[in-house]
């Protein structure tokens, strides 16, 4: 076979699969959103099907023959162009799946989806002995997993390589040990500042109704398309890509609290505009594929905290919330974005403010290499994870579903995904400050409700090229330096500097 016609089989069988994903993703978002309770185990069912079959195409034999006809061709000389870039990762990505046993990718597959469906009701019935057993079910097999698919160091770069190719925890080891040190020292002095912002103006009676209108106003007006997406309440707020034309966002409302669904929101968002961007021409191939989950989450992190929580966003903002909100009538906006940004420890990591989260998220990281390493035994997770957020926040949950079973993460057995949030933190400082090198005084524009500068230069650096580079690469590329951790805490001691005289 000639190289051309072993390309065109290859985008066509792989464009086709895309397809069976996008039905597991509707699938997926139906579970999370409106399924019946009784409708659970069906779900489970069809999702491990679902996987049976897409395992099947992932190690069919013919992948192999196309890719030995294709590989070395003189159209792929080129590395960075949309062609050498698909091979490269189907070739990764074929390598990878076909270590995996089928009977172990269903079961997987299944566990999943009946640990998240039963998380959702043992969380709130607060039952961590229920869900144990769904726990520890999945981290044998993540581990089973991981084994099968081969690492060179340790077990838990096996499972970073899904969702941050080429990142290692090693690597994450030093990023989390500047971003702790450097938190704790910042976050001491803040809290032992005078310049504390006004207390419950974030906690009031915020009708939902309301919530939902303005959240909607807000997403669509940064940038959003909600021709091609939706905004849906669920558990625990996520975005979801189905297809080109249908990126959609959840988020989570409280009557009594406003920033939950408000930052969840643009968190989201900031997702589906990554998502909205891909180039809708490639899709179904790695070159209309996120570079990565760090990359993904930067720009959900960048969208909710440099934008989202800066003066020159309220400016613009802050009086559609008072329309809406007659709790904030008596508000000015310079405390109202001072709450919006204060620092206090917290239980809630997806409720907590732009300078503790990472420390959230190293309890994790930590916890997750103790739990795939064998170190940790699930039995012992809550008095581990308890004692973490001691040492890390001061604080103890009161119970399992503010504690160990807050996050829906382990339930749907995505080990190896937290630490890409801490990254998202660190590329999207890197993405910011290269950005307003070349757009100028980026919070006079957001005051003046300009946001689409801002996008396009996202799209042209970052959305535009799909899996062409690896994540770091990809936003060294962009930012025009290696990504470090001391830009991100130089970024927040100038942030959280001026709000609090530190």
């Amino acid at each position: 076979m000639k190289p051309e016609a072993a390309y065109d089989e290859l985008r066509k069988f792989y464009v086709d699969t895309a397809y069976y994903h996008s039905l597991g993703a509707l699938a997926g978002w139906d579970q999370r959103t409106y399924i019946p309770r009784k409708g659970h185990q069906h779900r489970a069912h069809q999702l491990a099907t679902l996987a049976q079959l897409l395992h099947q195409r992932r190690t069919d034999p013919r992948i192999g023959d196309w890719l030995e006809a294709v590989e070395g061709a003189d159209f792929l000389s080129d590395p960075a162009a949309p062609e050498a870039v698909n091979v490269r990762e189907w070739r990764r990505v074929y390598e990878r799946s076909r270590r995996v046993p089928e009977d172990l990718a269903v079961a997987l597959a299944r566990a999943q989806s009946e640990g998240e469906s039963a998380w959702e009701e043992l969380r709130r019935l607060n039952d961590w002995e229920g869900f144990k057993p769904y726990l520890k079910r999945l981290i044998s097999l993540t581990r089973e997993y991981a084994e099968a698919v081969g690492y060179e160091t340790e077990i838990y770069d096996a499972l970073l390589e899904d969702y941050e190719p080429g990142e290692r925890a090693a690597r994450l080891r030093e990023m989390f040990a500047v971003l702790g040190r450097e938190t704790k020292a910042l976050l001491e002095a803040i809290m032992n500042s005078p310049q504390q912002p006004p207390s419950g103006v974030l906690e009031r009676d915020y009708p939902i109704e309301a919530q939902a209108r303005v959240v909607r106003e807000i997403v669509g007006h940064i940038g959003y398309d909600l021709e091609a997406g939706r905004i849906d309440p669920t558990t625990h707020p996520f975005e979801l890509s189905v297809g080109p034309g249908d990126v959609r966002i959840t988020t989570r409302y409280y009557p009594d609290y406003l920033g939950a669904a408000l930052f969840g929101g643009i968190h989201e968002a900031g997702h589906a505009m990554y998502e909205q961007g891909l180039p809708a021409e490639h899709w179904g191939t790695p070159m209309g594929e996120a570079a990565g989950m760090g990359v993904h989450e930067s720009q959900s992190r960048l969208w909710e905290n440099a934008v989202g929580r800066s003066l020159g966003f309220w400016r613009y903002f802050y009086p559609l919330l008072q329309e809406n909100f007659s709790a904030l009538a008596d508000v000015p906006l310079t405390d109202f974005h001072r709450a919006v940004n204060a620092v206090r420890p917290s239980l809630i990591r997806v409720e907590a403010d732009e300078l503790t989260y990472n420390l959230h998220i190293m309890i994790r990281f930590e916890l997750e290499l103790a739990l795939i390493s064998g170190e940790l035994d699930v039995a012992d997770l809550p008095g581990a994870w308890n004692e973490k957020y001691r040492q890390y926040l001061g604080i103890e949950p009161p119970d399992y579903k503010t504690g160990v079973m807050q996050d829906v993460h382990w339930a749907a057995g995505s080990f190896g995904y937290f630490p890409t949030y801490s990254l998202g933190n660190v590329y999207a400082a890197e993405l910011y400050r290269a950005a307003r090198a070349e757009l100028g005084n980026l919070e006079e524009s957001f005051a003046r409700g300009e946001f689409a500068p801002l996008l396009a230069w996202l799209r042209e650096n970052i959305h535009l090229h799909g899996r062409r580079y690896l994540p770091r690469e990809l936003v060294t590329r962009a930012g025009g330096k290696e990504p470090e951790a001391e830009t991100l805490v130089a970024y927040l001691k100038q942030r959280f500097g001026i709000l609090y005289g530190v």
